[in-house]
């Protein structure tokens, strides 16, 4: 029987999160994740290409892991108002579960490298952005939003603020706060209230090949806009 590897892929992109949220991007090298985890670098150059290949994975991969919980979150409402305020909430939760996942994405995926990605990664990035548009579009649709004032504050409501409030914290180095999901929810209900179908039912996600890449997205827009 093979023996398994010492240092699979989740060991390693763990240790380039920690890296990343400590140092930034440029903190993530072949070398620094080596010793990191205390792999030989043979071990790292064995799993990813090179380190646009690394950057671009763990970019994509903590992504992946925030969208997954996002869309369930949009679908979870008994209604479109209660799904926003459900999405708003997840944003908040789903950093205070992963600060160093959440600190990561104080920055953007041009920050990691993502002109020099290869195809298979923009392609996901590129399915990514496109999801969150079309679940946007979803709500926007059931809340009744129409107009570029409206869709803006469907955005602003689900996307913006919670974004907001959780990157004021982060870059202060400080705890979010017990109270911050309450905080997004109500204000998320408060944008929301006034279209005309805030109780219209929940919007279903769009399913996609796999899951992709939100903070609510993958931090550049899809290269066919």
């Amino acid at each position: 029987m093979a023996r398994p590897p010492r240092f699979d892929v989740k060991q390693l992109l763990d240790a380039a999160v920690r890296l990343a949220a400590a140092g930034g991007p440029a903190a993530v090298t072949m070398s620094a994740v080596a010793m990191e985890v205390g792999a030989p670098s043979g071990s790292v150059y064995h799993r990813f290409a090179g380190r646009v290949a690394l950057l671009a994975e763990v970019w994509l991969r903590t992504v992946e892991s925030f969208q997954e919980g996002y869309f369930k979150a949009l679908e979870a409402g008994v209604d479109a108002r209660q799904a926003g305020c459900a999405a708003a909430r997840h944003v908040v939760a789903w950093s205070r579960a992963h600060p160093e996942e959440a600190a990561l994405l104080l920055y953007g995926a041009e920050d990691f490298g993502r002109a020099d990605w290869p195809e298979e990664h923009l392609q996901r990035a590129d399915r990514g952005n496109q999801r969150v548009r079309a679940s946007l579009d979803s709500l926007a649709t059931a809340l009744g939003a129409e107009g570029q004032q409206a869709t803006e504050r469907v955005a602003l409501a689900v996307i913006d603020l919670p974004l907001s409030l959780v990157r004021r914290h982060l870059r202060a180095g400080d705890p979010l706060p017990a109270h911050a999901e309450d905080l997004a929810e109500e204000c998320t209900a408060a944008l929301l209230g006034s279209l005309p179908a805030a109780s219209a039912s929940a919007p279903t996600a769009p399913t996609a090949g796999r899951r992709t890449a939100p903070w609510p997205s993958s931090g550049a827009e899809s290269r066919d806009d």
